[in-house]
C-alpha cells in the first residue's frame, strides 16, 4: 500500500458500480457490493449461478421499488460507464480489463483492476463488522493475504458484543446530540469512554451504563472503581481467553500471584502499579485478609483493580473468598475464568484426563490444606476409573502415594508429576505410585508442579507433543 492510498467510507446505497465479469472473482464483489446495499450491473457473456441467485434473492428497493442488481449477459462496451461510476473489472482475459479500464476513465469512472491492483483508483477491504462498527483493513490490493490474516485476528480479538456497544452508543448519540454546547458534549463523551460504561454495555448490563451516562451528562462525579478478577491459566500466555487480555491492558494496579507467569505480566501496561502477593508453602507474602482488604481500598480510590491469579481463580484459587469481601463493599467486580493447571497442564503433557478405555471421571484435590496438613478424604479417592489430579502435592508426595496405596490403589498405578507445565522448560516426570517417592528423592523438581494419577498416564509416551522428560 502506498503512501498516497486515502482510506474512505462510502455509503454504498449512494454509489453505482458495474462490474464487467461472471466468474469467482466478480461473484465475490458483487456480494459484497449487494450486502452494501449498492446499485450494480453486472456485465458479461456468462454470469455465475451464484450472481443470478443473488438476483433471484434480491429485495426491491423500497425508495423507488426498482431492483439494485441488474444482470446483462454480454461483451463490456465503451457505453456502460458513466463519470462518477464504481468499475470493478473482473474477467480473467488481462486484454480485456485494460482497455474496458481506458473506457471507464476516459467516461470519468473510478477503477477497480483484479488482476493489476497497482492501477487501481479504489480496492476493496476485509472488513470485520460489529454493526453500527465496521473495521477496514487493506493493502491496496498489493498482498491480499496479509490483508485476511489481519482480518481474521482482529475478528477473534474482538468479540461480537461490541455491535451491542455500538447500538447502546448509536441511541445514546441520538438522545444527547441536541444537548448543551459542542463543547460540553464532547467532554461528556470523553468522560463516557474512560468510564465504567463501556465494559458494563459489553458485560450485558446496560441499565447501569446508562445511569453512568446520566450522571456524567448532569456534571456528576461518577469516579468508582472495579475489580477485576481474572484467571491467567497455567503460565503460557496464548492459553489466556480473549476477555482476560483485554481486562489487563485495562488494568491501573494489579496484585498477582507466584504462579502468574512473566509473560503474561508483560502484557500489563506500562504505568500499570504492580504488587506481588503470592504464597508459596508456608511463605504468604501478604495475608489473605490484607489481599482482600486492598482490592476494596484500591477500587474506592476510584481505580480498575486487576487481581491475577494463576489457573482458574475459583479452583483452589480463593477467588470466592476475595470477590465476598468485594460484594459486601458495594465495589463493581467481574470476574474472568481462566484455564485451570489440571487442563492445562494434561494437555501439554499428552495426558488425557478422561478416555473410554481408562477414566470415566476426575477428581480435583488440593495437596495441603488450610492448616497445611495432607488430611484427604483417601478412600474416596480409590476407584479404577478414575483419574486423580493433586494440586500442591510436590512436598507431601510420598505421603500421598503411601496413603494411595494404603487405601487400596494399585502400587503400580501409574503416576505423572507435570513440572512448570505450559511453560517453555516443561518437565513430565512418570512412574508408578511405588516409584515416584524414590525417584523424586534423587532429582530437583520444581514447583509448580501437578500430579496426575491413574492408568490415563500410560498414554503419555504415545500422546505427548510438547517436550518432557
Amino acid at each position: 500500500m502506498s503512501k498516497s492510498s486515502l482510506p474512505l467510507v462510502l455509503n454504498g446505497e449512494r454509489c453505482r458500480f458495474v462490474v464487467i465479469g461472471g466468474g469467482d472473482v466478480a461473484t465475490r464483489k458483487v456480494a459484497t457490493l449487494v450486502e452494501a446495499g449498492a446499485a450494480v450491473t453486472v456485465v458479461a457473456p456468462e454470469i455465475s449461478a451464484s450472481i443470478h441467485k443473488l438476483k433471484q434473492d434480491e429485495q426491491p428497493d423500497e425508495g423507488h421499488g426498482r431492483a439494485r442488481l441488474n444482470l446483462e449477459e454480454r461483451a463490456a462496451a465503451d457505453e456502460d460507464y458513466q463519470a462518477g461510476d464504481y468499475v470493478v473489472l473482473a474477467t480473467d482475459n488481462e486484454s480485456v480489463n485494460r482497455s474496458q479500464a481506458e473506457a471507464a476513465r476516459t467516461a470519468g469512472a473510478f477503477v477497480c483492476r483484479t488482476d493489476e491492483p497497482r492501477e487501481n483508483d479504489f480496492a476493496f477491504p476485509a472488513v470485520v463488522e460489529r454493526l453500527p462498527l465496521k473495521i477496514a483493513i487493506s493493502t491496496s490490493g498489493s498482498s491480499p493475504a496479509l490483508t485476511r490474516l489481519v482480518r481474521d485476528r482482529i475478528e477473534a480479538f474482538i468479540p461480537q458484543d461490541y455491535s451491542r456497544l455500538g447500538k447502546w452508543m448509536e441511541q445514546l448519540r441520538e438522545k444527547y446530540r441536541r444537548e448543551g454546547t459542542s463543547s460540553e458534549r464532547g467532554r461528556f463523551w470523553r468522560r463516557l469512554m474512560r468510564s465504567q460504561a463501556p465494559d458494563q454495555v459489553l458485560a450485558r448490563r446496560e441499565d447501569v451504563a446508562d445511569r453512568i451516562a446520566e450522571d456524567l451528562f448532569a456534571g456528576k462525579d461518577v469516579t468508582r472503581g472495579e475489580a477485576f478478577l481474572v484467571g491467567a491459566g497455567p503460565g503460557d500466555p496464548d492459553l489466556l481467553t480473549f476477555r482476560a487480555l483485554r481486562l489487563i491492558q485495562m488494568a491501573d494496579v494489579v496484585f498477582y500471584d507466584r504462579l502468574v507467569s512473566p509473560a503474561i505480566l508483560e502484557l500489563l501496561p506500562d504505568d500499570c502499579e504492580r504488587h506481588y502477593v503470592g504464597k508459596a508453602r508456608s511463605d504468604h507474602a501478604v495475608p489473605q485478609d490484607q489481599i482482600n482488604q486492598r482490592l476494596v481500598d484500591e477500587a474506592e480510590k476510584g481505580r480498575r483493580v486487576l487481581r491475577l491469579k494463576g489457573g482458574d481463580p475459583f479452583i483452589f484459587g480463593r477467588g470466592g473468598e476475595e470477590i465476598q469481601q468485594l460484594a459486601e463493599a458495594g465495589i463493581p467486580f467481574q470476574v474472568v475464568p481462566g484455564i485451570t493447571a489440571a487442563s492445562g497442564c494434561s494437555a501439554y503433557a499428552g495426558i488425557p484426563l478422561t478416555h473410554r478405555d481408562h477414566a470415566q471421571s476426575v477428581r480435583f484435590v488440593t495437596g495441603h490444606m488450610k492448616d497445611g496438613s495432607c488430611n484427604l478424604p483417601w478412600s474416596e479417592l480409590i476407584h479404577p476409573h478414575q483419574t486423580l489430579v493433586i494440586y500442591m502435592g510436590l512436598v507431601g508426595l510420598p505421603e500421598i502415594c503411601s496413603q494411595l496405596i494404603g487405601h487400596g490403589m494399585p502400587a503400580d498405578t501409574p503416576i505423572a508429576l507435570v513440572e512448570k507445565g505450559t511453560l517453555p522448560d516443561q518437565k513430565v516426570h512418570t512412574g508408578t505410585l511405588s516409584s515416584m517417592p524414590e525417584y523424586v528423592k534423587g532429582r530437583e523438581i520444581h514447583a509448580p508442579t501437578l500430579t496426575i494419577v491413574g492408568s490415563v498416564v500410560s498414554l503419555h509416551e504415545v500422546l505427548q507433543w510438547r517436550s518432557g522428560e
